[in-house]
């Protein structure tokens, strides 16, 4: 094996500009197949604006926050997706040859939203994006090396001189102002 045993999704991703654009087109094409005979209006509304905030994404090409929101849409759809299958899907539409090719759509376009969100999260985590939800619970960190201990003194430093005034060495007990 190589080197770069543990990047091997380096060499099956496509190039960063294409990724969004490649999820986007691809689930807008599924999207547009699945609304052909089968789902409610409730699942082209939540599939089609978050494939508008993927076009956010394409368009703000630094912006963190749009493939964050992106990355969240798609994630929330995969659930209100499962939801609509259970509430709308019955064996009993199954007569046209439409319905089968919508429902398959919508079943493909299900199964890929899971693998879209690796890649978007990998466009998110390129972009500069950092995955750190904080619940509001205090935490303990253990690494005190960033810290300057405030026991010890600096020998070099001067006195603190707060309002900047010219220091008179002549005489050190008085201050003109």
């Amino acid at each position: 094996m190589s080197e770069e045993s543990g990047s091997w999704w380096r060499h099956v991703t496509p190039p960063s500009t294409l990724q969004i654009p490649a999820i986007v087109l691809v689930h807008w094409l599924l999207t547009v197949w699945a609304c052909m005979a089968w789902p409610s209006l409730s699942f082209m509304w939540g599939n089609f604006s978050v494939l508008a905030v993927g076009v956010w994404a394409i368009a703000q090409r630094d912006s963190v926050d749009a493939v964050l929101m992106f990355l969240v849409g798609v994630t929330v759809t995969i659930l209100t997706d499962i939801i609509h299958f259970g509430v709308y899907f019955s064996p009993g539409l199954f007569d046209s040859s439409v319905f089968r090719f919508s429902a398959g759509m919508a079943i493909l376009n299900l199964l890929l939203k899971p693998v879209s969100c690796f890649f978007v999260y990998q466009m998110y985590r390129e972009r500069g994006g950092e995955y750190s939800v904080n619940f509001g619970f205090p935490s303990v960190s253990r690494n005190r090396e960033a810290y300057q201990s405030i026991d010890q003194q600096d020998e070099s430093s001067s006195p603190p001189n707060p309002f900047n005034q010219a220091q008179d060495t002549t005489r050190p007990g008085v201050r003109t102002y």
